[in-house]
């Protein structure tokens, strides 16, 4: 007599099998984009230690950058020159682009990653909410308000452009909300740690995906090849 199945065996026997991911793999990537306004060169590890090494020639956004790996343990190197001489919009714009593209990379196929992440980051008087979902279709929310038009040398309304850009390509959904603050410093920073802390979680790998793409599709992005 055949033994018989059980009902969880029953349900799951047509479920196509997945190979786990191998430990090995390694999520690195180096990105360089070279125009006539910015020479870039940038290189992020998706399993790092939140090291940074970052020189863009703007202060302020170096400081945003070095928050961005601590606080999503990826490692980040980024060397940009670009036409300060004029103002600091494209060096700012093409650091979101180098920056976003090499996490693009570093993800490959994004299989088996947690897809999904959310942060809520307090900052003293300051709150605020970022979700993000690693879907390969860009898409940019920005809710953010600046008293002041400038921090140090930056022009505030330049760091749309940058989450812009991040979000552009590294083939991201991305909600930025500053519910309340007062400090432009305060609300800046909270965006750039809650960016990173989101991302952390969106790109780690879930042992219990088995490898599989996040996707009742099997592929994530905006078209099917």
């Amino acid at each position: 007599m055949p033994p018989v199945e059980s009902a969880r065996e029953s349900c799951y026997k047509d479920v196509p099998r997945t190979r786990p991911l191998e430990e090995s793999i390694v999520r690195v990537a180096t990105v360089e984009r070279n125009t006539k306004e910015t020479r870039i060169t940038g290189r992020v590890d998706l399993d790092g230690s939140g090291a940074a090494e970052v020189s863009t020639g703007i202060g302020f956004l170096d400081h945003m950058l070095e928050q961005f790996a601590r606080h999503s343990l990826i490692d980040v190197t980024l060397r940009a020159e670009g036409d300060l001489h004029i103002d600091f919009h494209h060096t700012t714009e093409d650091t979101g682009y180098v920056v976003g593209e090499a996490v693009s990379r570093a993800l490959g196929n994004r299989a088996g990653i947690a897809r999904y992440g959310h942060a809520v980051i307090p900052m003293d008087e300051t709150l605020t909410r970022v979700s993000l979902d690693a879907s390969n279709r860009p898409y940019l929310i920005w809710k953010v308000n600046f008293t002041r038009p400038k921090l140090g040398e930056m022009d505030t309304e330049l760091f749309k452009e940058w989450f812009q850009a991040f979000a552009q390509s590294a083939g991201m959904t991305l909600h930025v909300e500053n519910l309340y603050g007062e400090n432009n410093h305060h609300i800046v920073e909270s965006c750039f740690k809650g960016l990173a802390r989101a991302l952390r979680q969106a790109v780690e790998i879930d042992p219990r995906r088995a490898g599989a793409i996040p996707s009742t599709k099997g592929v994530l992005g905006g078209s099917l090849p």
